[in-house]
């Protein structure tokens, strides 16, 4: 089984993140994230975003995720997100598990955006002792579908969340392929997010990412909340050093760049070599194909790992790993589908 498109997460660590490891290795350092290492990495996070942010690095994207609600809205509210999103359906509950019982709202909208109506009818419903109230919005960038919100399309959902005082979550899981599509990192704190999960793991770190707070009065005992979910680590420095090595070279955003050069050129491939048709746009790293499942299945058996999202297409994901003759080979293997 070839794994080249099953998802960005099966490629393995990039080699700048690696060399930030084997730095991080040398010596002594201080522990629990008083490291230099940690120290620099949040200041290229920082620098990025424009913003003076709280930044603690942890070992998973849910993790993250699931805490950074967990801030925002009480046990007996709910958090609203795109029906499709990481956190609605990929998630295992974790955000009401580290929230205490935080509800979640499901909204339609087209490619994993929230549609500002479906937004607003929630928003204007009567608040009854019988359901959770929305106290939050989450919001995914790029999109579970591979789309890419523009600054206007982020401000016409931001905007009525925080006029009625909500908080708002941004999972920046694939943040870099975003950012290499054109999105300014910048205009995330100043849209009023928040909180961030600047992605890593898809990236090409470990297994690392980052919650960056804006809103630093959410930082009161955060490493407590941290050290109680198992998000503390020791040796923070290991969480950090390949994320450093990222961001330092360059290759954060370098591998997102390729990463959706390598999605376009698929799209194309299959757009014009074969008899599927694409079911969404390719703004990101993630191509989406309508295909019978027995098509499918022949692909699976040839050894490309791919496999049938919530809508029924099927996708196909690429990474900083991924080859032009990977996505050649790729193309040929559609195309020769009956």
């Amino acid at each position: 089984m070839r794994y080249d498109f099953g998802s960005d997460n099966t490629a393995g660590m990039a080699p700048s993140a690696v060399e930030g490891l084997v730095r991080a290795n040398d010596g002594f350092a201080r522990a629990y994230g008083a490291d230099d290492v940690t120290a620099r990495a949040a200041d290229q996070i920082r620098q990025r975003l424009d913003a003076d942010a709280e930044v603690r690095f942890v070992f998973s994207g849910t993790a993250a995720n699931a805490i950074a609600l967990s801030m925002l809205a009480f046990p007996f509210e709910a958090v609203l997100a795109h029906n499709a999103a990481h956190v609605c359906t990929d998630e295992t509950g974790a955000p009401g598990f580290f929230g205490h019982g935080l509800g979640l709202i499901g909204l339609p909208g087209f490619s994993g955006k929230i549609d500002p109506l479906a937004l607003k009818a929630q928003l204007d419903e009567p608040e009854v002792g019988h359901r959770q109230p929305p106290a939050a919005l989450s919001l995914t960038q790029a999109t579970e579908y591979g789309a890419v919100y523009s600054e206007e399309e982020l401000r016409h959902l931001i905007e009525p969340v925080k006029l009625r005082g909500h908080g708002v979550h941004l999972d920046g899981a694939r943040l870099a392929n975003a950012a290499a599509a054109g999105f300014d990192l910048k205009d995330i704190a100043r849209l009023g997010v928040d909180v961030l999960v600047f992605g890593g793991a898809k990236a090409g770190a470990n297994c690392a990412e980052a919650i960056v707070l804006f809103d630093k009065s959410l930082a009161r005992r955060l490493d407590n909340r941290l050290k109680q979910a198992g998000q503390t680590a020791s040796k923070a420095r290991f969480l950090a050093g390949p994320m450093l090595g990222l961001l330092e070279s360059g290759d954060w955003e370098a591998g997102g760049a390729h990463a959706n050069l390598m999605a376009q050129r698929l799209a194309e491939g299959v757009a014009t070599r074969s008899r599927f048709v694409l079911a969404h746009p390719v703004e990101a790293n993630a191509v989406f194909v309508r295909m019978p499942a027995e098509a499918h299945a022949r692909l699976n058996a040839l050894g490309w790992a791919c496999y049938a999202f919530d809508d029924g297409s099927v996708r196909f994901v690429c990474s900083w790993a991924t080859t032009t003759e990977a996505v050649d080979e790729l193309i040929e293997a559609v195309a020769g589908l009956e």
